[in-house]
């Protein structure tokens, strides 16, 4: 049986960086990483507005805010260094309406708190003046949010781990792991092999890897609830965007509401909004445009509901229910639960893009911790 130093369990945008900053860590230890798809980034990873984000909204000291910030500044410097396509566009949160214009102080106060830098309390003029054709009561200027060539991100990290001596075994489902006194014994749908350290970056399906090591996910708080968030496109030559337009986020905070987004080319976005489901499906619901078109219209006075077109869906690995409030990350090694050598990372919705190379260099410290 072929005995591997670490292997990662997908290939998502945090598998690659995880990947890359192993690989490149470790040269002496065979890094494999595990990937049910034909390619890597097939399911959240290239589902999303593309966004790199500041940190405004989460807890201070939470891992989705301190991974956020420091990865906003890594994400950047390698996407230069790298010549991958981004853009630091900015972003306006804004109200339209009295209640949300008081709430727009407080998430201020949150992110400032946080130390995410670039920011600025907007008056409605100064809205008006960055982004002439939206409407909004007062808002907040986030000048270190942007947006990213996430299929560029991701190939770059695929080919420095791949020279790294990265071995990516593509079309290969992990079926079971389980730990034996050697190490982990990790069955595929394709091989069987024994690997010292095991690294789940399984996303929609971490849980269910967490689950077959033989943690009780449900005691562990670990059990992922999959939320749906559908896009529509907006074929309209007259609304004009110059930055990312949030509003106000959903007041349960499992989603920022149906802002509008611009891609590297210039063209608008608006979603994705929030829905839980009980199983995988990224079928668009065209049914949903005239609530995109109610909820955008808010703010972009100047849209028209037969201008949108369904676009694409995306799926968030959540930890949090419907019902409950904010969850963090879970970025764990578990020796403490009988799995030495183990790491989870369960939940890595967004932020999980910006925080990518982060994460990376976050795990890379558990394995530099181990015994």
């Amino acid at each position: 049986m072929e005995r591997i130093g670490i292997s990662i369990i997908g290939a998502g945008v945090v598998g690659l960086a995880a990947a890359e900053a192993i690989s490149s860590n470790y040269p002496q230890k065979d890094v494999l990483i595990f990937e049910k798809h034909e390619k890597f980034g097939q399911e959240t990873s290239s589902r999303n507005s593309e966004v790199i984000h500041a940190g405004i909204y989460y807890p201070k000291d939470s891992l989705k805010s301190r991974l956020c910030i420091r990865g906003n500044k890594i994400l950047y410097d390698f996407c230069r260094e790298a010549g991958i396509k981004h853009k630091k566009c900015g972003k306006i949160i804004i109200s339209t309406n009295e209640h949300e214009a008081e709430k727009i102080k407080s998430i201020y106060e949150n992110a400032a708190a946080n130390g995410v830098p670039e920011l600025k309390l907007l008056t409605k003029e100064e809205v008006n003046s960055l982004e002439p054709e939206v409407f909004a009561l007062n808002g907040i200027f986030s000048g270190s949010t942007g947006i990213v060539d996430s299929h560029g991100l991701m190939e770059c990290l695929y080919q420095k781990a791949r020279s790294n001596g990265g071995i990516f075994a593509f079309e290969n489902e992990v079926k079971g792991v389980k730990r034996t006194k050697e190490g982990y014994l990790i069955r595929s749908n394709n091989e069987e092999i024994l690997s010292e350290i095991v690294i789940n970056c399984a996303g929609l399906f971490s849980d269910k890897i967490a689950e077959m090591a033989g943690l009780n996910i449900d005691l562990l708080g670990y059990r992922l609830h999959y939320c749906k968030g559908d896009y529509f496109s907006i074929s309209s030559s007259k609304g004009k965007m110059a930055h990312l337009v949030y509003p106000v986020p959903h007041e349960k905070g499992y989603g920022l509401g149906v802002h509008a987004t611009i891609d590297l080319a210039g063209s608008i976005r608006l979603g994705p909004d929030a829905h839980y489901i009980k199983t995988i499906n990224y079928e668009v619901d065209g049914g949903k445009r005239g609530e995109f078109y109610n909820a955008a219209r808010k703010y972009l006075p100047w849209l028209k509901e037969e201008a949108l077109a369904p676009d694409m869906a995306g799926i968030r690995p959540k930890l949090q229910a419907e019902d409950e409030g904010f969850r963090d990350f879970v970025i764990n090694e578990e020796s403490s639960n009988g799995l030495p050598g183990f790491i989870n990372m369960i939940g890595i919705e967004s932020p999980g893009l910006t925080s990518a190379l982060a994460i990376g260099k976050y795990v890379l410290e558990l394995i530099n911790d181990q015994p």
